[in-house]
């Protein structure tokens, strides 16, 4: 699923967020700051204010890429040595490329909840459409 700006969604799931915070105004209870938890109830809804693709491609992926590239564009070219060395190294980078293109490109979102509450960088699994 792909999600995009403006459009309305609602939370998926029952999501807990956890962190310090830190006070915007001096507190006599708490000088340093809080640890605090936000739990969002499912099915809350607002809009999709940013969505980011997020480019995760390994070493051995690009790797993969730039040999069969080269193999394709120089591979009749090349003496039979190299080829099959080249071929080699290709075949022992294939399961990275295979696992690269299964996980596919994660996408996150900024969702301004109705509510006023916005949530940052959140991965758009998290959300349905409204």
């Amino acid at each position: 699923m792909t999600l995009k700006e403006g459009q309305r969604v609602k939370l998926a799931a029952d999501t807990r967020l956890t962190d310090r915070a830190a006070m915007t105004q001096d507190s006599p209870t708490s000088p340093g700051g809080v640890a605090g938890s936000l739990l969002l109830a499912a099915g809350i809804e607002g809009t999709v204010e940013r969505v980011i693709e997020h480019e995760h491609q390994s070493h051995e992926a690009r790797e993969y890429e730039r040999l069969t590239s080269l193999l394709d564009a120089f591979g009749r070219d090349m003496p039979a040595g190299s080829r099959k060395q080249l071929e080699e190294q290709i075949a022992s980078l294939e399961p990275e490329w295979i696992a690269y293109q299964q996980r596919g490109q994660r996408v996150t979102v900024r969702v301004r909840f109705d509510l006023g509450l916005i949530l940052d960088d959140a991965d758009e699994d998290a959300f349905t459409p409204a």
